[in-house]
């Protein structure tokens, strides 16, 4: 049995990782931490001229059609870069909901905008404070207007169009805006990673288009599922990148005459850094098999790749810290690049504990059916 991505797919990450390296230093998060820029829009042009914007999208809606499987690919790059971009949000959230739940024609429409990275999207959903629950959301929609206030969205302040999650009663529950329209007001908010820029969306009487498919709460699930498998890869990225550094410094930083690499204190860390990537990884691709082939497992398989992606993330990520001391944690080192990122990522789409709630609801509901059909 083969686990390993198609040869094409592992091309694509060599040429993902080559192209980041050069493109995207840890210089190019740095800037956007310096500057008022948002995100990296230079980054962005190129890689969406590459196609990576338009990776899952089918031929016919003008993207490259090579499927989810390599957006996964793709997303681990980005994280191991902490690349100041979009891409998430567009990729993994708006275009996601649109292929998933879209009419013919809204997917025409928007399809090969995003493909292109001409039009970037974004996912409108938290209202308040905690876990969102799509059965408690106050945002309403009627007439082909939409009401309501949504709480850090990624990149909504730079983003062109959003899916915003609404309570949609017996219609649609997810509706298509342009942030750009009268009715709109946005207003960025400060994060803990600014080189992933937030904002609060106020609609009022917002133009709103509503996506046919989008009929239940569950639809929300859906799209949650299937962004938080490439989310879970990006953050393995992160994590990876992280560990790797911690690898290097332990090599070259001498104390005592020796690298602190050979000190068991050292050597027992990096170990259980690495357990924890594997892990993550392993249940990564757990869940891009699941979104891959539409497994009826998919909500399993994506709660536990987005728990074990979280949890890899701030332990690596701090224990790279620790690894470098008192150093890791000045400015001038690039420790807390993939730190904030850690911790950003651990809380979009949901945090650990959301996510390991809705694992128990699933095995619940899963053991109950078999017992109920024994």
């Amino acid at each position: 049995m083969n686990f390993e991505f198609p040869d094409e797919l592992l091309q694509l990450r060599d040429q993902a990782r080559r192209f980041l390296a050069d493109r995207c230093p840890p210089a190019v998060p740095r800037r956007i931490l310096d500057t008022p820029e948002p995100y990296a829009a230079d980054l962005w042009r190129q890689i969406s001229e590459m196609g990576w914007t338009g990776a899952a999208i089918p031929e016919e809606y003008g993207g490259v059609g090579l499927g989810r499987l390599a957006v996964c690919v793709l997303a681990e790059e980005l994280g191991r870069a902490v690349a100041p971009t979009p891409f998430s949000s567009s990729v993994y959230l708006a275009t996601e909901a649109i292929m998933l739940f879209g009419s013919e024609q809204q997917k025409r429409t928007w399809l090969p905008k995003l493909a292109t990275g001409e039009t970037i999207g974004t996912f409108a959903m938290a209202e308040q404070p905690g876990a969102s629950d799509p059965a408690k959301l106050q945002a309403t929609a009627s007439g082909g207007r939409l009401n309501g206030t949504k709480l850090a969205v990624p990149d909504g302040d730079i983003a062109d169009i959003a899916v915003v999650a609404t309570h949609g009663g017996a219609g649609a529950w997810l509706h298509i805006v342009d942030l750009k329209a009268n009715g709109v007001a946005r207003e960025s908010v400060a994060t803990f990673d600014p080189t992933r820029s937030h904002a609060r969306i106020e609609f009022k009487n917002a133009p709103s288009e509503p996506l046919p498919g989008s009929t239940t709460p569950e639809t929300i699930r859906t799209l949650l599922d299937h962004a938080a498998v490439p989310m879970a890869f990006e953050q393995v990225g992160t994590a990876q990148a992280a560990l790797d550094m911690a690898n290097a410094y332990a090599k070259e930083r001498y104390a005592f005459g020796r690298p602190i690499g050979s000190f068991q204190g050292i050597k027992h860390k990096l170990a259980d850094m690495y357990i924890q990537v594997e892990m993550a990884r392993s249940n990564a691709y757990y869940g891009a098999w699941a979104v891959h082939t539409n497994a009826a497992e998919l909500p399993i398989a994506a709660s536990v790749a987005r728990i074990a992606a979280c949890e890899a993330g701030w332990f690596v990520t701090k224990e790279n810290i620790q690894t470098h001391g008192g150093m890791g944690f000045t400015w001038q080192m690039d420790c807390h690049l993939y730190y904030r990122r850690a911790k950003l990522l651990g809380l979009a789409l949901g945090g650990a504990r959301e996510w390991k709630r809705r694992l128990v609801s699933e095995l619940r509901a899963r053991n109950t059916t078999d017992l109920a059909a024994a």
